[in-house]
């Protein structure tokens, strides 16, 4: 019992391996209470009300016993192994369920012992013959040291065969022999287990190692600084969602009055939608010399992209603002639109083309709007009005209108951290981040 809970306990604390030690430390649990429930010292030391039930304990800890153990093998088990485990479990629950049903109805406890009693010779007999041949054991489970486990389990297995044989005819053999070759495969289970976990952990900590280089190096690809525009002032936020994003953003200075602003998003999180992000820094460098044209800047990139992102897709927006004549060019693939907030409203610009992706050469059309002092430009990718609340409502366009309404006059940066803010207030305490966010506020001064 004590190993038991403390295999639980294990089960608990650990990241990897939460099953296997669950199922260990209940099968041994319900082992060590079979042994109490079944000690009539223990049993007369109980109250009188606990005394009637222990009949009720030993029934149903002598069905359910057999399916724990099963359930710890079927988590040892891969491939067809698993199958035939999982076979074995269901006919041990169909067993348990009757044999307990029966002792409910009829008082009798032996009914179905037999029966109880194949199953867990053929399913023990499964697993020896898997342990016995090297060639099974490294293919059909999920470690790689099978010396300590076979041992432990040709000794249980043969302790388990004998007792159930002389069960069978009936004959009963010492306790002790019994309970030795449990605590054998017990102590060979733990250690196995121990092996698994350990080795989980080991591989959970070289990801991480690798996803911490792989964000560093993602975020050498984003712009480190912020251009110097005459007139305009330019503020960025970029949350990504795990350790690296699919998220995209970028900066094309001509000069001191003219600047391109790409901002994409790929489908999907992590490491693919991050490897496809760098694609999108490459072929960015590709097409700066048509910067001041937003439709070329992205029938480039679609061009370049078209062939190498396969089966996923990427939206992006492109604006280019040119100071000295007080126009900007717009177009999008795909994108959330451009969001432009003059004298006290808010005005949505679309200029939408496919995703990145779907076709080899689709147009992008181009909307061209003048820019007078005072004017705010936003663009965004769809993590900033995707979180929902706890009823399940989009922070959506509404919210998003009125984040920006009530702070009208705050600077760029001051704003996003705002909206940033409200977004956190926005989604429950509990639920983390959802999709990663890039944010570009341009205000005209």
């Amino acid at each position: 019992m004590f190993i038991g809970f403390a295999a639980c306990a294990i089960a608990a604390m650990r990241r990897s391996g939460v099953r296997l030690f669950l199922w260990l430390g209940i099968w041994s649990a319900m082992y060590g209470t079979g042994l109490l429930t079944r000690c009539s010292l223990v049993v007369t030391a109980l109250p009188r009300w606990l005394q009637s039930s222990v009949p009720y304990a030993n029934a149903v800890n002598t069905y359910l016993v057999v399916v724990a153990a099963f359930s710890l093998f079927l988590e040892l088990s891969v491939g067809r192994l698993r199958v035939v485990m999982g076979t074995i479990l269901a006919a041990a629950i169909g067993v348990a369920i009757a044999g307990i049903g029966w002792f409910v109805y009829a008082g009798s406890e032996d009914r179905f012992i037999q029966y109880n009693g194949i199953v867990t010779v053929f399913g023990l007999l499964v697993l020896l013959t898997v342990l016995a041949v090297k060639r099974l054991s490294d293919k059909y489970l999920v470690f790689l040291n099978r010396r300590v486990l076979a041992t432990g389990t040709l000794f249980f297995v043969s302790v388990a065969l004998l007792v159930n044989l002389f069960h069978v005819l009936p004959y009963n053999l010492p306790n002790l022999v019994n309970h030795l070759g449990f605590a054998v495969f017990l102590l060979a289970l733990g250690y196995v287990g121990v092996q698994i976990v350990f080795g989980s952990e080991r591989r959970l900590l070289s990801i991480e190692k690798e996803l911490e280089v792989a964000r560093q190096l993602q975020f050498s690809i984003l712009p480190t600084t912020i251009p110097e525009i005459e007139n305009v002032l330019i503020a960025v936020r970029y949350r990504p969602m795990t350790a690296v994003a699919g998220d995209f953003y970028e900066f094309v200075c001509v000069d001191e009055k003219r600047i391109g602003l790409l901002v994409a998003d790929v489908t999907g999180h992590g490491v693919p939608a991050a490897l496809i992000a760098s694609m999108i820094k490459v072929a960015m460098q590709s097409v700066e010399a048509c910067a001041q044209d937003p439709g070329e800047v992205l029938r480039g990139l679609n061009r370049i992209l078209f062939k190498q992102i396969h089966e996923q897709y990427v939206s992006a927006a492109y604006l280019w603002i040119d100071t000295e004549h007080g126009k900007a060019w717009y177009s999008a693939a795909g994108h959330p639109p451009l969001l432009r907030w003059k004298e006290g409203r808010l005005e949505h610009i679309e200029s939408n083309g496919l995703l990145f992706g779907v076709i080899p050469a689709p147009e992008y059309p181009v909307r061209e709007f003048a820019i007078q002092t005072g004017e705010r430009l936003l663009l965004y990718t769809d993590g900033l009005i995707e979180p929902q609340n706890a009823s399940g409502e989009y922070f959506g366009d509404r919210k998003l209108e009125e984040v920006i309404r009530k702070n009208q006059s705050r600077p760029p940066a001051e704003l996003l951290e705002q909206m940033l803010a409200e977004i956190r207030a926005w989604q429950p305490a509990s639920l983390s981040q959802q999709d990663d966010i890039t944010l570009i506020v341009i205000d005209v001064i």
